[in-house]
């Protein structure tokens, strides 16, 4: 009787305040998180927050490429771009779970390879988990485990998915 009390007075936090109590937490990341006009990425901080305005809607941990600093100069070095570039496309079966493409490489950045005679790279992606792999095989997000993309859960991937159309604007800071 008592375990039926408890559940009752907790349902009824959840009914009233809309707020999850903490056993409840898969119950948040069905509740939409509305739509994200803007992505912020900072790198030295290895967070991404999902924008509506000023406003922060939510706020991930994420993996990026293996050399982290610095922005992205040539093909297979490892690195994340940064600077504004936008989300332009999806792949739902991606060999990292879900991916949404970012814009990488821009004018600039092709002509910044192009004059020192390398190819400056591209398929920058917001991704999940490698298939098959686990965040902690991975080390993620502790590690940054990625070829230069911008990683999260999988978890994580699907409310970005739902949160983010393409055409958003993606601001990759140091």
């Amino acid at each position: 009787m008592r375990a039926f009390i408890v559940a009752l007075a907790l349902l009824a936090v959840l009914l009233i305040d809309g707020a999850p109590v903490r056993a409840g937490e898969a119950l948040a990341a069905t509740r939409p998180l509305g739509k994200a006009d803007r992505v912020v990425v900072e790198k030295a901080a290895k967070r991404m927050h999902l924008m509506q305005g000023e406003a922060i809607l939510k706020t991930y941990t994420i993996a990026l490429g293996r050399y982290a600093e610095g922005h992205k100069e040539e093909q297979g070095d490892s690195r994340t771009p940064e600077g504004r570039y936008w989300l332009d496309g999806r792949n739902a079966r991606s060999n990292f779970y879900k991916a949404i493409r970012v814009t990488y490489p821009n004018e600039d950045d092709i002509a910044r390879a192009r004059e020192r005679g390398v190819k400056p790279g591209g398929n920058i992606m917001i991704h999940g988990l490698a298939n098959g792999w686990s965040a902690r095989a991975l080390g993620h997000p502790a590690l940054n485990w990625t070829r230069g993309c911008i990683a999260v859960t999988n978890r994580e991937m699907d409310e970005i998915w739902a949160a983010v159309d393409d055409g958003t604007p993606i601001d990759i800071l140091p």
